[in-house]
């Protein structure tokens, strides 16, 4: 059995478009595990211009047309058929929805994995074009779907809304943490967020109020926005608003070392999200020992409390922000903050270390395939 992740893009992690980099460590750690695995892209700019890699990467031209599938995608398909399972990475993308008919056409088996776009929040966006594009085409590619591969509970009860359903499997994706937790917490108290500069999607209004509401009881506080997107003018103008310019930085986006340098001297990490799949950033900045303070919509709160590893706010509202924040403020004060930080190390190593991961992708993949159950 070979696995075919077939994405939009070429799978670089030196992007801000998650989806690219959970398809890059989910077929990295599949290679290495011995899988048979290749990701093939369709890309406007066809050209292999991203790091290094251990998998093979197949890249195919996107014409205009954004239902279009060249013709040299569907021969290199059919040459594989009776071996593969093909992995949709993405919702209400129209030219999966062509991808999806010729599979089906052809008795190709395949699964979808939507990265969030099913969370009830998210299907709001532009509703009343979700709800024609769904009824029109998206209906059909479900229908056609092995299964429907969900990253948190929140796309599961989302898409039940919509499209009741008995195929829908959730697996959250796997991590490897990036170092040890280290020897004591920052000298100073810094909240740390990383991630695309959307507001209504990250919450990064929610996060920057709530901020301002925290610094009544903790002056001396920073906040260090790490990443860039289309908000970012919007959210510089807002803290100018909010008075908080000297104590808020926009370090851009960061990769690599500089990166995890910059997580690793935050004292907390916050994701506000509205609707999420599975954050990568959460993860990484737990698997640094790094306390998360998470909204339900990040899919991540019930690890967080069951590990005891941060602080859940429900909906992620402002003074829920705040009223986090102070918490585990007070735990920094009195050195109690370490115990968080091991467990927010011991949830990425204990809950999403990729060999439990991967042995339930590989069910649900003979699954598809008809050759044995899930268990």
């Amino acid at each position: 059995m070979e696995i075919i992740h077939l994405i939009l893009g070429k799978a670089n992690p030196a992007r801000m478009n998650g989806v690219n980099k959970v398809v890059h460590d989910l077929a990295t750690q599949q290679q290495q595990a011995g899988f048979a695995v290749e990701v093939w892209g369709f890309s406007a700019n066809p050209v292999h211009d991203y790091p290094e890699r251990t998998y093979t990467t197949r890249l195919f031209g996107a014409s205009r047309n954004p239902f279009g599938i060249s013709a040299s995608w569907k021969q290199a398909i059919m040459s594989r058929k009776n071996t593969i399972v093909v992995q949709l990475h993405g919702g209400f993308v129209p030219r999966f929805y062509a991808a999806a008919r010729f599979l089906q056409q052809h008795q190709i088996p395949y699964l979808i994995t939507p990265h969030g776009n099913y969370n009830w929040h998210a299907l709001q966006r532009s509703r009343l074009r979700k709800k024609l594009y769904f009824n029109l085409f998206e209906r059909n590619l479900l229908n056609g779907a092995g299964a429907i591969h969900a990253l948190g509970q929140s796309e599961i009860d989302g898409l039940q809304s919509i499209f009741p359903n008995e195929k829908s499997v959730l697996i959250p994706y796997g991590f490897s943490a990036l170092a040890n937790v280290t020897a004591g917490a920052p000298a100073e108290f810094i909240v740390g967020f990383c991630g695309r500069l959307d507001i209504d999607h990250k919450g990064l209004d929610r996060l920057i109020e709530g901020f301002a509401l925290f610094r009544e009881k903790a002056p001396f506080a920073q906040l260090w926005i790490i990443g860039d997107g289309p908000h970012r003018q919007q959210l510089e103008k807002m803290v100018e608003q909010l008075a908080l310019r000297q104590y808020v930085v926009f370090w851009g986006s960061q990769f690599g070392d500089e990166k995890v340098r910059l997580l690793s001297q935050c004292s907390v990490f916050v994701h506000a999200s509205r609707y999420e799949g599975l954050p990568v950033a959460v993860l990484e900045a737990a698997s640094l020992g790094i306390p998360c303070l998470v909204s339900e919509a990040t899919n991540v709160g019930e690890a967080v409390r069951s590990f005891d590893a941060g602080y859940v706010i429900g909906q992620g509202t402002s003074p829920q922000v705040a009223e986090g924040l102070s918490n585990l403020y007070q735990q920094w004060q009195t050195d109690r903050l370490m115990s968080l930080r091991r467990n927010a190390r011991r949830m990425v190593d204990e809950e999403f270390n990729w060999p439990r991961q991967l042995d339930l992708f590989n069910q649900l993949y003979r699954m598809i395939r008809g050759k044995s159950t899930l268990v």
